[in-house]
């Protein structure tokens, strides 16, 4: 089990906004004045295995919130090609006399846009195949040209 005490635990936290070990040890520890002094107690403080641990947890679950997996690619697509989504537009609206108004309302997905949905899924699935047919009588030469035993190169 890891083990971090309170100020640890900040500094990592600190260290995540920005990767920048210096400000976050300035941020937490409130006794150092020095860049140089933050510096080389950050850098030693970066070294220690729970910190690295704990860091390095924290960034994975961040990659994991931030990156849509294939699955999740795959559900976005199929609701698309389904006509299951919606996107906000916004609309101009003439109102007379050189005055408009702007109007935000939600739409499904056009055929276009579905149809584009079907084809991206269906690359993914391998649905599509290039049917390729070659006719004809083809014969096959092997030529031994190679020159033998000549070793004066």
């Amino acid at each position: 089990m890891r083990y971090l005490t309170e100020k640890q635990k900040r500094f990592c936290d600190e260290y995540l906004i920005d990767c920048n070990a210096t400000r976050a040890y300035k941020a937490v520890y409130n006794g150092v004045k020095t860049d140089d002094t933050a510096r080389v107690c950050a850098s030693k403080l970066l070294t220690n295995t729970n910190v690295k641990s704990y860091i390095s947890e924290q960034l994975e679950k961040l990659h994991n919130n931030k990156i849509a997996d294939a699955r999740e690619v795959i559900e976005y697509l199929t609701s698309v090609m389904r006509g299951e989504s919606e996107a906000e537009v916004l609309v101009v609206e003439g109102r007379g006399e050189g005055y408009s108004e702007a109007r935000k309302f939600k739409k499904a997905p056009d055929e276009k846009e579905r149809l584009k949905a079907a084809e991206m899924l269906g690359k993914y699935y391998t649905l599509f195949t290039e049917r390729t047919q070659v006719d004809g009588i083809a014969q096959v030469q092997i030529l031994d040209n190679i020159p033998k035993g000549d070793d004066s190169g």
